[in-house]
């Protein structure tokens, strides 16, 4: 429920209720809310790998600092 802004590389994409967005293998990405409401969502992940100790952070609002990368 609630909205979604997907920036998959340089493309932003508006998600409602009820729609899903595929990201590619090793496409920089990230998740927002720009709306008021909540903002509710299910992650799937594939494939043979699904730990998340491979993951680059390219900036972060919430604290985390591991693996942080800068350009």
């Amino acid at each position: 429920s609630g909205t979604a802004l997907a920036e998959i590389d340089n493309e932003k994409r508006l998600l409602s209720e009820n729609t899903s967005i595929y990201i590619p293998l090793g496409c920089k990405h990230r998740l927002s809310n720009p709306g008021k409401l909540d903002l509710t969502l299910i992650e799937v992940q594939s494939g043979s790998y699904l730990g998340e100790d491979d993951i680059e952070r390219f900036e972060d609002n919430y604290g985390r600092v591991e693996n942080k990368k800068t350009f």
